[in-house]
């Protein structure tokens, strides 16, 4: 009964067109009524409490530091290293997205903010090449979804407050899932572009290559410092963000001079915008985690696969079902926030691994910002491309599936994420 209450609060609320954050408030309420202790004042007490949280500053850093990086141009050159190493090839400028993405992921936690950014420096060229305009714009939108896979990542951080689970672990083990996720639409590419007739870019000569991989190598030196830092325990994933942040700015500023004092403030801007949706959203969902829990929901949903328990494989298969479905209607931040406080019991009760589940149901999130209807990222490619929504869904659904096929070898082989995990961590 209160699993049906929880549920049909929440989607009648977001089918009214109330904001999730709104809704999840909504769905508090609800739940304290049904429990015969409604009081408002707690509801208020559990945001203060959930919002009240130092590993959560790393998320407007992170998010500073993806704005100042496409304004300051550090994102440019890498896309223009890119083109100088594959940009010939048949094919090219597709493999030219695949490794700008998984690079651009390495530099910034926003999948929104990755796809924009290659959409707008990508798909331009594409069109004028003769390729396939509505695959292009795929590609680029199942690249943008590497952002929240690799180190740094947004996600990692909300789901490691959420879920009480090790941040800098998170960021450690999604390397190598990260990287799969590339080499499965590199391979994708290949296989649905092989035919193709588009026009091939000039070789560039060894010197332009090195210019361009000299040019890029400031931008380049930030994913290790990074991870270089967090391995060695130089710094936490907060201060890494921090100085992620200032690398950034300082970089576009004083060196490429690109970020202006008036494009930085719009960084700023956007930044601020962009943390205060996210802050409010774990606020209101920390109050309705707190109520979750207090309704005993989780084990009300454990009951229901208490059958698979006994097989990781197949709880973990049940679970990643789960969320591929609520995917298609929630987006990435509401997912992670709603399923994490009923998921994580279940997790630690069957055994998993609570860095691998992470990665994975991360991952699965980020497939839901291309999973229609909703799609996020689908509708940005759609704008900055100026390709009709319909035509960029049949475009991505080959990269889709390849996507999901890498999240079912990662079901069935934990190893491939827990073993890299450990060497890197």
């Amino acid at each position: 009964m209160t699993v049906l209450l929880f549920t049909g609060a929440l989607l009648g609320t977001m089918a009214l067109g109330l904001p999730i954050a709104f809704a999840l408030l909504v769905t508090s309420g609800a739940l304290m009524w049904q429990l015969g202790a409604f009081d408002w004042q707690l509801i208020a007490l559990q945001m203060i409490n959930g919002a009240d949280s130092f590993p959560l500053l790393a998320v407007p850093f992170f998010l500073l530091a993806g704005e100042a990086m496409n304004a300051g141009g550090l994102s440019q050159r890498l896309v223009s290293f890119c083109m100088a190493l594959v940009g010939h090839r048949r094919g090219g400028l597709g493999y030219v997205a695949v490794i700008a993405a998984i690079l651009l992921a390495s530099l910034s936690g926003s999948a929104v903010a990755d796809t924009a950014a290659l959409a707008a420096m990508l798909i331009p060229v594409m069109r004028k090449a003769g390729y396939d305009l509505p695959r292009s714009a795929g590609l680029i939108a199942a690249g943008g979804i590497i952002a929240p896979v690799i180190p740094p990542s947004i996600g990692y951080i909300v789901f490691g407050v959420a879920g009480g689970v090790s941040i800098s672990r998170l960021f450690m083990a999604g390397i190598v899932p990260g990287v799969m996720m590339g080499l499965a639409l590199a391979a994708t590419w290949w296989l649905v572009s092989r035919n193709s007739d588009a026009a091939v870019l000039p070789r560039r000569s060894w010197r332009e290559a090195g210019r361009s991989m000299i040019d890029a190598t400031l931008a380049l030196v930030l994913p290790v410092i990074i991870v270089g830092g967090l391995k060695a325990g130089v710094f936490t994933p907060t201060e890494a963000a921090v100085v992620a942040a200032v690398y950034a700015i300082c970089i576009g500023m004083f060196v490429y001079r690109e970020l202006t004092p008036a494009a930085l403030y719009g960084c700023f801007l956007s930044a601020i915008r962009t943390s205060a949706a996210v802050m409010f959203l774990v606020a209101a969902a920390s109050a309705s985690a707190y109520l979750i829990a207090i309704a005993s929901i989780p084990q009300d949903i454990a009951a229901m696969l208490a059958p698979l328990r006994d097989d990781k494989i197949l709880l973990m298969a049940a679970m990643m079902l789960l969320v591929v479905i609520v995917g298609t209607a929630l987006d990435f931040i509401p997912t992670i926030l709603i399923l994490t406080p009923v998921l994580m019991p279940l997790v630690k009760s069957a055994g998993i691994d609570p860095v691998y589940f992470g990665v994975l149901f991360i991952m699965n999130n980020a497939i839901g910002l291309i999973t229609p209807p909703v799609g996020t990222v689908l509708n940005v490619v759609s704008a900055v491309g100026r390709i009709e929504l319909g035509a960029v869904i049949r475009g991505v659904t080959p990269f889709l599936i390849a996507q999901l096929l890498v999240l079912a070898l990662l079901v069935i082989w934990p190893a491939l994420v827990l073993v890299p995990a450990r060497w890197f961590y």
